[in-house]
């Protein structure tokens, strides 16, 4: 075939970056690479917080004998003892395809089969914050709103925990400076500027939209299956346009707390990216967040000297008491992020504990073992059932975990990744 219309044809603007797939067909080859609602309700929100390696397996877990309402905190559990009554602990689930031991965010929040699309190596599926965000960011300037660590070891690929709903990374922010701004800070461009770019953009996209379409006649099945993928992404951008259209003419809130110190790292980075997703949720600006939360530098601002990779294949020593450290201080953080949940009031004189639902975990175990992730839920968002503790089923699909939640949600789906069911027991 012979055409005009190369990969070299893309858009820029607006974040967006957009160029022809490549298609055997043209010539190209295959490579093998690895508030409130409108009714004056309150929303229900999100958090997911990925924790990448997983836990100390002696001290983490509590006793599977003692379950229910009636069960002791573990170690690694103890600092959430005033929670105690207002969070579940989950263990039994796994995703049943996942077998990557070194991948703890990649398929936590989607139990999508790397290998289910032929010719591929990885494949992936829409995560649940992205579910979240499909049927609750409609009203929000920001539908979803992705968080990482300054340093990610032990989480995988993907730019965030977030996938969209071509299992595609969706990207997230590393920096809280700017998360803080992006959030909080007014636009310097005057409106008919704005105006004018996303216009330009859009008259952009139905250029390429045009060019592409020239190009599908004759187009091999894998080409066609290609080409139908990047119309998708056409789509998404314009979707993305609309929404940045829509809110054009609204300023942004003011802030509810201070613009972040720079450069914070490990424990304090921790406690300023929850700072922000408490305003962010306060200030209605999105309803479904994730985190990937850092390994290395929180180790060291604990003054523990093993790697978070180190760490995870302890033995008892040095490397099992840095573990035991670890999974301490994550308690405490999530202790001090439900404290400030409940301190937050909403104009109903509820609190966004009440209204938010929170899940703490990972796709990793302990070890590198890869069943009985590590899963803790909190929140009122979900209509759970809280303070207890369930031993499911040995391989319990975890994403049966996620569509109770996301039932309990007011979302109205029957399936998520390999869910097989609802987990009835977390039903309040």
């Amino acid at each position: 075939m012979k055409n005009q219309f190369t990969r070299r044809h893309f858009l820029r603007g607006a974040g967006a970056l957009i160029a022809l797939p490549a298609l055997e067909s043209l010539g190209f080859r295959q490579f093998a690479s690895a508030a409130t609602t409108k009714s004056g309700i309150p929303p229900k929100r999100a958090v997911f917080f990925g924790m990448g390696f997983g836990v100390t397996k002696e001290t983490w877990f509590p006793d599977i004998n003692k379950t229910g309402a009636d069960f002791e905190l573990s170690e690694g559990l103890s600092p959430l003892a005033r929670h105690q009554s207002d969070l579940t602990v989950v263990q039994g689930c796994a995703n049943r395809f996942t077998n990557e031991a070194h991948w703890g965010s990649t398929f936590w929040l989607t139990g999508a089969n790397r290998y289910s699309v032929a010719g591929q190596n990885m494949a992936n599926s829409i995560s649940v914050d992205q579910v979240v965000a499909q049927y609750l960011g409609q009203e929000t300037r920001f539908s979803s709103l992705q968080l990482n660590a300054s340093e990610l070891q032990g989480h995988g690929p993907g730019l965030s925990l977030a996938w969209d709903q071509r299992g595609k990374p969706v990207a997230g922010h590393n920096d809280p400076v700017q998360i803080f701004h992006k959030l909080f800070s007014a636009d310097d461009l005057p409106l008919e500027q704005r105006q004018a770019a996303i216009a330009e953009n859009r008259s952009v996209l139905d250029a390429i939209h045009s060019e592409a379409k020239r190009v599908q006649q004759g187009l091999s099945k894998t080409d066609t299956e290609k080409l139908d993928e990047y119309f998708q992404g056409i789509r998404d951008i314009e979707t993305r346009l609309n929404k940045d259209e829509d809110w054009l003419d609204v300023p942004k809130v003011k802030a509810p707390l201070e613009e972040p110190e720079p450069g914070l790292k490990g424990k304090a980075e921790i406690e300023i990216m929850q700072d922000l997703i408490i305003a962010a949720l306060q200030t209605d600006s999105t309803r479904a967040l994730t985190y990937r939360m850092p390994g290395n530098t929180l180790l060291q601002s604990l003054a523990l000297k093993p790697s978070a990779h180190n760490v995870s294949h302890y033995s008892p020593g040095e490397r099992m008491e840095a573990s035991k450290m670890r999974d301490k201080t994550h308690s405490e953080l999530l202790a001090r992020f439900i404290d400030k949940l409940k301190a937050t009031k909403e104009t109903d004189g509820s609190s966004l504990f009440d209204h938010t639902t929170v899940a703490f975990g990972s796709n990793i175990s302990s070890i590198h073992y890869l069943t009985n992730c590590p899963t803790v839920l909190t929140g009122g968002g979900a209509n759970l059932k809280l303070g207890q503790h369930l031993v499911l089923p040995e391989d319990t699909p975890l994403c049966n975990v996620w569509l109770t939640m996301l039932q309990g949600m007011g979302v109205d789906i029957e399936r998520h990744g390999d869910s097989s069911g609802i987990v009835k027991e977390l039903q309040a």
